[in-house]
């Protein structure tokens, strides 16, 4: 089983590939762990995806990296993404965000989408580690404004935001590679005092996490 971990960030998975069993990074036909930057937002990490796909052919893509929260009951917990949103393609008018869908530019049911979301079929599959579900919403721009806080909130219905994970979802869907995006909350959306943010946790969380998932990957049959 050929693994793809990708991020945005090295800095997000550098502790996995340092931790993980070096079984998984040989030869091993049971289980073979790569890494992969695919750089920040959706523009770039759609790129590299889709080049990493058609170059490796990955049994699994687990895109791992930290996220802020809607809740802040979910700081510091690890989730996994069962669907992402696209939270900024659309305009701003009337004091109202029109996505692509509200626009009649795109069909909301339209594969891959399905209700305007991008939902991971293979969760079932590979949720091993029976983590929490939430819904996200991805952006380019992180949301600083509470007004665009609570509309991308009650829109969407999302726990969480990021920059990349649509992206992840949309190859994935796109070409049938199986994926699971896992992160780590760190932040609440909006909150820009950085000594707030519990980074170093929500990574080391992280990446207990993932070599968890991985020693459970080796033993799936």
């Amino acid at each position: 089983m050929r693994v793809v971990i990708t991020s945005a960030t090295v800095n997000e998975w550098v502790g996995i590939n340092e931790k993980m069993n070096a079984l998984y990074a040989g030869d091993s036909s049971r289980l073979q762990v790569s890494f992969h930057k695919s750089g920040v937002g959706i523009l770039a990490t759609t790129f590299s995806l889709s080049k990493l796909i058609v170059e490796i052919q990955p049994d699994l893509i687990i895109q791992v990296g930290i996220a802020g929260a809607f809740n802040e009951k979910l700081l510091g917990k690890v989730v996994l993404i069962e669907e992402e949103f696209l939270g900024d393609l659309g305009v701003e008018e009337d004091n109202r965000f029109k996505d692509a869908f509200d626009m009649k530019l795109e069909n909301a049911n339209e594969f891959p989408f399905r209700k305007k979301g991008l939902a991971n079929p293979w969760l079932e599959k590979y949720n091993l580690l029976e983590l929490a579900k939430v819904t996200s919403v991805t952006v380019n721009e992180v949301s600083t404004r509470r007004e665009r806080i609570l509309q991308l909130q009650k829109k969407y219905v999302a726990d969480i935001e990021s920059m990349e994970g649509a992206a992840l979802h949309y190859v994935g869907l796109q070409t049938n590679t199986p994926f699971i995006q896992i992160r780590a909350v760190s932040n609440v959306v909006g909150e820009r005092d950085k000594s707030k943010w519990q980074v170093n946790d929500a990574l080391a969380h992280l990446t207990n996490t993932i070599l968890q998932l991985l020693d459970r990957l080796y033993k799936l049959k």
